[in-house]
């Protein structure tokens, strides 16, 4: 840790320390906002607070304290100086939409829009661009390519072992494949070489899983939504649906297979676990098809899946 770090943790620190009603008062609601993204983001990468102080070489107090909208003055600065300027706080700090005047009129055509809006103008620049972006729903034709999303425990392996052999697919279990590549299991990745390592393990086992296999289910890691652009690739060529369930049931599942990863360090797993799931749903629903898990027993669950997949693939039941 830098000793600009420490002395901001010292800061930090000093602030918690006080009342927490005088502290609400003197919140200011930029700060919070950011304290929200923070944890909205965490919670999307399925990172514990604690795991994130870790890998962001920062105090846990001080990341804390960032979450929760208080002892951030500098960042406040920059906010005014952006204001002054006139421009967004993302183009002082050199983000890629503000590098160029075509990104920034592209940005501000997009300002505003709602989420309907946003979604055509992505498939739109997929398409135009050659790089996917959605298995668009009103296709004629869906990709064969059968992948199925979600957070771990949601049935994803079971199911989608049950369905490649129903359909006579291969079956590709894409962490698995991540190790191949590797060399070593995922957690040894992510403890060897980080996060980014992993992505860009779980970036190539997927475009040659897509190379390679014309007609598959894939069951996918559930964090792979996390990277846009490995989750474009996916919507791009692959049927995509999403496994959903309960965070009791995801929970129970997990600890039944002996992995409470990425929760073991938390005292507090299941709050974990509904972060993780809040943070990650609005990508999850990104899906074609959604299906509830945790509605009904394995063989009835199984039987809504063989139908919806074999509906979109045009495929007799």
């Amino acid at each position: 840790m830098t000793d600009a770090d420490r002395a901001g943790s010292v800061v930090a620190d000093a602030a918690a320390v006080a009342p927490k009603a005088e502290a609400a008062e003197t919140k200011n609601p930029f700060l919070v906002a950011l304290g929200e993204r923070v944890r909205a983001l965490r919670a999307r990468r399925g990172m514990t607070r604690k795991a994130l102080a870790l890998a962001a070489d920062v105090s846990e107090r001080h990341l804390a304290n960032l979450e929760y909208g208080v002892g951030n003055a500098s960042i406040l600065v920059l906010l005014q100086v952006a204001r002054a300027l006139q421009c967004a706080l993302a183009e002082l700090i050199g983000d890629v939409t503000t590098s160029s005047p075509e990104w920034l009129m592209i940005r501000e055509l997009l300002e505003q829009r709602d989420d309907a809006t946003l979604r055509r103008v992505r498939v739109a620049v997929g398409e135009l661009l050659g790089t996917g972006g959605a298995n668009d729903s009103g296709r004629a034709v869906r990709s064969s390519r059968v992948a199925l999303i979600g957070l771990r425990g949601a049935g994803k392996s079971t199911l989608g072992a049950m369905l490649s052999e129903d359909l006579g697919f291969p079956f590709v279990e894409l962490s698995r494949e991540i190790e191949k590549f590797a060399g070593c299991s995922i957690a040894e990745i992510q403890a060897l070489y980080g996060v980014n390592a992993y992505r860009r393990y779980e970036r190539r086992a997927l475009e040659e899983a897509i190379q390679i296999y014309p007609e598959a289910v894939i069951a996918t890691p559930g964090g792979l939504v996390s990277d846009p652009a490995t989750f474009n690739q996916l919507l791009a060529h692959c049927t995509t649906v999403w496994l959903q369930a309960s965070a009791e049931d995801h929970m129970k599942r997990v600890t039944a297979q002996g992995d409470l990863r990425p929760m073991a360090a938390s005292r507090e797993a299941m709050e974990d676990l509904k972060g993780i799931l809040a943070g990650r749903a609005a990508f999850y629903s990104k899906a074609e098809f959604r299906l509830d898990t945790s509605a009904a027993p394995l063989q009835p669950t199984f039987q809504a899946l063989r139908g919806i997949v074999r509906q979109a693939l045009k495929l007799p039941n």
